[in-house]
């Protein structure tokens, strides 16, 4: 079974085994980077514990152990949730900025951007993870703007809110649209 999709999927996994060895180079490991990433990234709803769990296919309890790491390292900053006071929610600090603006993806980056196939990629690969989405029965964890509950408003004078959630029943500013959310739905 030596097909071309078995050869991307090869091709795939030695990308990312590459990348692994770039972050150990660095002060994070690699499910640092992943759940720094993700909090970098995910909309007010969606940095928790549990939605990064979720997000990674991983445990709460090593989810957990990787928070306490970083909010050690002083890259994320936990607070008690307004919304369900049993849970927290995660801000990513100046500090973790500043790592992020580092990230070792960069590189990575730069060699798609080498290629000049990057958009051709992104789109190839936005089919792959879909399908594996589907065929793993996961949470899409899409952007905002994207997702069938988002409801684009007239934006009122002197406002930054600009749009809903129909889910949740909140405004939701330009950038919060651009954001992944755990809520996320076709």
């Amino acid at each position: 079974m030596n097909t071309d999709a078995h050869k991307a999927a090869d091709l795939i996994e030695r990308i990312a085994r590459l990348m692994q060895a770039e972050e150990q180079k660095g002060p994070l490991n690699p499910a640092q980077w992943e759940a720094l990433r993700y909090f970098a990234k995910a909309n007010r709803f969606s940095r928790t514990p549990a939605a990064l769990a979720e997000y990674l296919g991983s445990t709460r309890g090593t989810v957990s152990q990787t928070v306490i790491a970083l909010e050690k390292k002083g890259c994320i900053k936990r607070t008690p949730s307004e919304r369900d006071k049993r849970s927290v929610e995660i801000a990513v600090t100046p500090q973790g900025e500043q790592q992020l603006a580092n990230d070792p993806r960069q590189k990575l980056a730069s060699c798609i951007e080498a290629t000049g196939q990057g958009v051709s990629l992104e789109d190839a690969l936005s089919q792959v993870l879909n399908e594996a989405i589907l065929r793993n029965n996961a949470k899409s964890f899409g952007i905002c703007a994207s997702c069938r509950f988002f409801l684009r408003t007239d934006k009122p004078e002197k406002s930054d809110v600009s749009h809903r959630c129909g889910l949740l029943n909140v405004p939701l500013s330009d950038k919060d649209a651009e954001k992944i959310c755990v809520e996320h739905e076709k």
